[in-house]
């Protein structure tokens, strides 16, 4: 039961949403590949407002984060700690987020373009905010939010509890990245498909070390390339490399 409401009020949340997003799109008078999901929207045409609702949207997002490492505490063990989201190997915690990141991203960006070619996934645009002082920071804060709320809910939290469950580590794996791409659907199926894969990557990862900050580490790279480098790129650079 527990397990079902951490993800009601966070990524299985997501999912259904996402599922029901997915039907929309597919029974829209224009074609999926025509679609697009926009990733940070304006909140409000007020610059200051705009950012007020970014950072409360961010705030809120992280609550469910909260929750997970609570209920994952035990007296004298620490969550962070358990869940390997500690500071023990910063170093080494930061290499390998950046090897995960470019595994990853490359592979990633050749998939999104092959199922935009095919049909299968709604042209994604990263940064929907319109440019200020605050855009980028705001951007960079969304993407570790991203980072943190995936890689602590649907790794190290989804992966302790199954295995207090004593489910087998292939159906952890497969629950866990099978609920990533789940709450991905809203981008495609194609989109779907690829975030499975990257599920694999990071749970098999995940249980192989008991680290969830590389993992956090490299979504936040990830998430804060495409926002920033979206934002940032002349339209000429993002028409050339097939992203608009």
């Amino acid at each position: 039961m527990e397990i079902w409401i951490v993800l009601g009020l966070s990524l299985g949340q997501s999912a259904l949403y996402a599922a029901v997003r997915l039907y929309a799109r597919y029974t829209a008078d224009l074609p999926l590949a025509q679609q697009t999901a926009t990733l940070n929207p304006t909140r409000s045409v007020r610059p200051y407002l705009d950012l007020t609702y970014q950072l409360m949207a961010i705030g809120f997002a992280l609550v469910p984060v909260a929750l997970a490492l609570y209920l994952l505490s035990t007296p004298g063990r620490s969550a962070l700690r358990r869940i390997g989201l500690d500071r023990a190997r910063v170093g080494r915690d930061l290499a390998v987020g950046v090897g995960l990141a470019a595994a990853v991203g490359l592979p990633g960006l050749a998939f999104y373009l092959a199922g935009r070619a095919l049909g299968v996934n709604v042209q994604i645009d990263p940064a929907g905010l319109d440019m200020y002082w605050w855009t980028v920071p705001v951007l960079i804060l969304a993407a570790l939010q991203n980072a943190l709320l995936e890689e602590v809910v649907a790794v190290g939290y989804l992966v302790e509890r199954l295995q207090q469950l004593r489910w087998s580590v292939p159906l952890i794996i497969v629950a866990s990245a099978l609920l990533r791409g789940t709450y991905h659907l809203y981008q495609g199926p194609g989109m779907a498909v690829g975030n499975v894969v990257m599920g694999v990557l990071f749970t098999w990862y995940y249980l192989r070390t008991r680290r969830v900050m590389p993992l956090v580490v490299a979504h936040t790279a990830l998430d804060v390339v495409a926002f920033v480098g979206y934002a940032a790129l002349p339209e000429q650079w993002l028409d050339a490399l097939g992203l608009t």
